[in-house]
């Protein structure tokens, strides 16, 4: 039933944040739009990185502290993380996208769209392993940035969850990226009728986007999880390892522990990101918004 209940919420908040987001398209160019999404991600992280905490520590079956100062332990990575990989997946989409799409007088065909999204995603792990590694490892065990640091370059696991992550961002990219844009085209020659503009075809297309992007993309982000916070291996091993570690503790619902925390933080980044993209848009780039 949680499972059931997480995933509706999911898709839902997924659907409004796609419609939201193109807000800001009109107005923007596509670089103005990642700095702007960057800053206002950034501002996200630092006001719901509670959420973020309570998700990782149930995710690894371990007890949350109801205290501030641990709370936002690792939140500077976590910043760091969530700007970055938006303007990256931003940047190598849009890239791929010039890459792939070489014949401009013919639509992307659906194996480019996702191609482009899922691309896109792995690159932005390579960015966004290391830093939750950081954060993930302070949140469990404390100690400043740079010790923490420190003690992952010499131990040599600034790459633990690598593939997880890849996994993770390359689906989300792709629901997010590349699936409402193929769904909206579907919609619009199946039923020109009733889908006649982009914005009638865009909230079905991105709530299927959204189901594919946020439901899928949770049993690899607690896989990811259970193996930053065990960099010494002494439960979880290997991608594969720690998958079958997790099932057999609790079975296939192990995989959705901390998902009500994930969605929970989606409910309140839909509605400030929002708001603040209305906000920080117009006050770094007045002139884009000049009547």
């Amino acid at each position: 039933m949680l499972i059931r209940g997480n995933f509706w919420l999911c898709i839902f908040l997924s659907a409004v944040y796609n419609v939201a987001e193109v807000k800001m398209s009109t107005n923007l160019s596509e670089f103005q739009n990642a700095t702007v999404g960057a800053t206002v991600g950034v501002i996200e992280v630092l006001v719901l990185q509670p959420f973020n905490y309570c998700k990782n520590m149930l995710q690894q079956g371990q007890p949350i502290e109801m205290n501030p100062s641990k709370m936002y332990r690792g939140v500077a990575s976590n910043a760091v993380n969530m700007g970055g990989c938006t303007m990256i997946q931003f940047a190598v989409g849009g890239s791929l996208k010039g890459l792939f799409h070489s014949d401009k007088t013919k639509p992307m065909t659906k194996s480019q769209e996702m191609g482009a999204g899922l691309g896109a995603g792995m690159v932005s792990a390579m960015w966004g392993t290391p830093l939750e590694l950081i954060m993930i490892q302070q949140q469990r065990k404390g100690g400043s940035t740079p010790s923490t640091i420190k003690s992952m370059i010499s131990g040599s696991h600034l790459g633990r969850g690598f593939v997880g992550c890849a996994i993770r961002e390359g689906l989300w990219c792709v629901g997010y990226m590349s699936i409402p844009p193929i769904i909206r085209r579907e919609l619009r020659e199946a039923k020109p009728d009733v889908f006649d503009t982009d914005d009638k075809a865009r909230i079905p297309a991105s709530l299927l986007g959204g189901a594919f992007a946020c439901y899928l993309t949770q049993p690899v982000d607690t896989i990811k999880t259970c193996m930053q916070g065990d960099v010494e291996r002494k439960t979880y091993k290997s991608f594969v390892d720690t998958g079958k570690v997790i099932f057999n503790e609790v079975g296939f619902t192990g995989f959705y522990r901390g998902a009500t925390f994930r969605y929970g933080r989606m409910v309140c980044a839909v509605f400030m990101m929002d708001k603040l993209a209305s906000v920080i848009g117009p006050a770094m780039y007045p002139a884009a918004f000049a009547a």
